[in-house]
């Protein structure tokens, strides 16, 4: 009788730990930053009840309309240009007989192994204006070797940290990621069935339609987990435009995010009931799209 009673209790004493772990740092904070949702701080201890207030003054924020916008752009830029890019490189490298095959993928790889604070770090050196790499490249290339064309224009004073933000940031992230999404991609491809793509290449299909109509089917559970990985990623964008553009959005606040926003509102501003309001509106946005992405998968395969 009393074996059978302890044996009872046992898996609980197994999860006692991860329980604990679970409700000190991830259960309370999320309550907390409901209770603080409804409130507005002036520094860490002082606070006024405004109930939903903060929710209200969000819809008529114009920096977090901007924010957002800003955000949903670079999401686009993530899903139709790095993803397509990480498909290509994929099927590049998955073609048979392709040589000097490991050495490209650590190439394309490479960016993960740094980091992506290294990363940023870089980026802002190649997009400075007179100094940067790619102005350089630029004057050399258009500006001295077609200047018979172009008449020599002003490529190393041209301000992409201030007239291209967005670009910047998509073309930074595009470098970072794309070998990381490379990587899935090209796991997803080499368990296709070739038996099915010879047997379409039998019966006169081309490239093009061989991909449409045997390899994309195929690897379609793999894409949508990397569209939802490159969209959540993209929503809580934050390192990048902090590093990129000196902690702050930008001229005119072109580079704002979500989090970023968040976190001057919070922790510049010093106020913690707004900062958690955005951080909420965040998690719904990213439930929201989670569900939505699930559905069509779901719809898709039925």
């Amino acid at each position: 009788m009393s074996d059978t009673r302890h044996g009872r209790f046992a898996p609980y004493l197994f999860l006692a730990p991860f329980l604990g772990v679970f409700a000190v740092f991830v259960a309370y904070p999320l309550a907390q930053s409901v209770v603080l949702s409804t409130r507005q701080m002036f520094g860490p201890t002082a606070s006024v009840y405004v109930g939903m207030d903060n929710f209200r003054f969000l819809l008529q924020d114009p920096l977090f309309h901007k924010a957002v916008r800003n955000t949903l752009v670079f999401t686009a830029g993530s899903i139709f240009i790095q993803l397509p890019v990480a498909l290509g490189l994929a099927l590049l490298l998955d073609r048979p007989g392709l040589r000097g095959r490991n050495a490209l993928r650590l190439v394309f790889f490479a960016p993960q192994l740094v980091g992506l604070v290294f990363l940023a770090v870089m980026a802002s050196v190649i997009f400075q204006k007179r100094t940067g790499v790619l102005n350089q490249i630029l004057e050399e290339v258009l500006g001295n070797r077609l200047g018979w064309v172009l008449q020599s224009g002003p490529w190393l004073d041209y301000p992409w940290l201030e007239s291209q933000v967005m670009w910047a940031l998509i073309l930074s992230a595009l470098w970072m990621y794309a070998g990381l999404n490379m990587v899935y991609f090209l796991a997803a491809l080499q368990n296709v069935d070739r038996s099915l793509r010879e047997a379409a290449s039998i019966d006169g299909a081309g490239v093009v339609r061989r991909f449409f109509a045997v390899t994309l089917p195929a690897i379609t559970p793999v894409a949508g987990f990397v569209v939802l990985l490159s969209v959540v990623g993209s929503l809580q964008l934050f390192e990048l435009p902090y590093i990129l553009l000196n902690a702050g959005g930008g001229p005119d606040n072109q580079g704002l995010t979500i989090v970023t926003y968040l976190y001057q509102s919070g922790f510049e501003t010093g106020d913690l009931g707004y900062a958690s309001a955005i951080g909420w509106v965040l998690a719904v946005m990213l439930a929201v799209f989670t569900l939505l992405q699930r559905f069509v998968l779901r719809e898709r395969n039925a």
